[in-house]
């Protein structure tokens, strides 16, 4: 089922979740343990996050420095695969343009279709520094945008090679949205034109970069609905867990954390951090669900350990 179809047939906000695979040369099992953790609470969809490969550094016993190209988290179209068929939750694997060309891309594509996969979440992606040479026989998306029309073309049936008969695919294409703009972009209203190219190459739904503030995601829907964006905007969260996220969420997603949220943490005892940080996003959900978003969409990661304290909480208050 399509992400838009759940949303659509939902009588009440959900609640969705995004992990990462494991390390390279970890188990899948590490990961499903978490999904098993989440299945009480019965997630509409689960995104799996896509890395791509990345250049690395090593000293050598000379002195020297090589570079190796690796990466670090594989998997990701194998792992929504066995989650799927575990657990019969649709999953939504994550496709990008840096470290891919657009014909692993395509590939990829009919893997997913094959599998029964019919949802994936479209991004540019981080540059680690590595990038697959292109040639007249190998190309590559530069933007998200590109990539929404690559797979929108798919599901009209037109592929990279000019292939007889060729079956449509059925993808329900999401892409990001950046409450805070995204860090590239000059502005805000710049950064919203920018999801509107998105939008009309063929996205179907937004989820947002996590935020701390309501407010943010508020005033940033409206702003979209403005320039005529009309589909689901989905709020991304994360729960606070330690003083040393005060610093690092900022420097690596490029959002504010809210002054109150800012001092209580840091006043507080290092073993009260994650009390704190359960009892604000419990404030942002309930804000949220009164304001009937599609769903409120959290980054668990690698744990479901805290997410849970929240989704209980918020079953007790229904």
């Amino acid at each position: 089922m399509h992400v838009t179809e759940i949303l659509d047939r939902a009588t009440e906000p959900l609640i969705s979740y995004e992990i990462i695979p494991p390390r390279r040369g970890g188990t899948v099992e590490q990961v499903l343990a978490v999904v098993e953790e989440l299945m009480p609470f019965e997630p509409p969809f689960i995104d799996v996050t896509s890395h791509s490969a990345e250049a690395i550094y090593e000293e050598q016993p000379d002195g020297t420095w090589k570079r190796r190209v690796m990466r670090k988290r594989p998997g990701t179209l194998g792992l929504c695969a066995a989650i799927k068929g575990r657990f019969g939750v649709e999953t939504v694997p994550h496709l990008l343009c840096n470290g891919f060309t657009r014909e692993e891309t395509e590939d990829a594509l009919i893997e997913l279709n094959y599998l029964g996969i019919h949802n994936v979440l479209a991004l540019r992606g981080d540059d680690h520094g590595f990038q697959k040479p292109v040639s007249p026989d190998r190309s590559r998306n530069r933007y998200a945008a590109e990539l929404v029309q690559q797979i929108a073309a798919m599901n009209r049936g037109e592929f990279l090679d000019d292939l007889v008969d060729a079956a449509p695919t059925n993808f329900c294409i999401g892409v990001a949205g950046y409450p805070e703009k995204h860090f590239e972009a000059p502005n805000l209203a710049w950064d919203i034109l920018n999801l509107k190219r998105k939008v009309d190459a063929g996205a179907h739904f937004i989820t947002t970069q996590m935020f701390f503030d309501n407010r943010r995601y508020f005033e940033f829907v409206e702003r979209c609905r403005d320039v005529g964006i009309d589909v689901p905007i989905l709020p991304g969260l994360k729960i606070l867990t330690s003083k040393r996220q005060l610093q690092l969420l900022p420097s690596r997603f490029f959002i504010d954390i809210p002054e109150p949220l800012a001092a209580e943490v840091e006043a507080a005892r290092p073993e009260h951090v994650v009390d704190i940080g359960v009892e604000w996003a419990i404030r942002q959900c309930e804000e949220l669900m009164a304001a009937n978003v599609p769903s409120v969409h959290f980054y668990i990661m690698q744990t479901a350990s805290v997410v849970k304290q929240v989704v209980a909480a918020l079953r007790k208050m229904a």
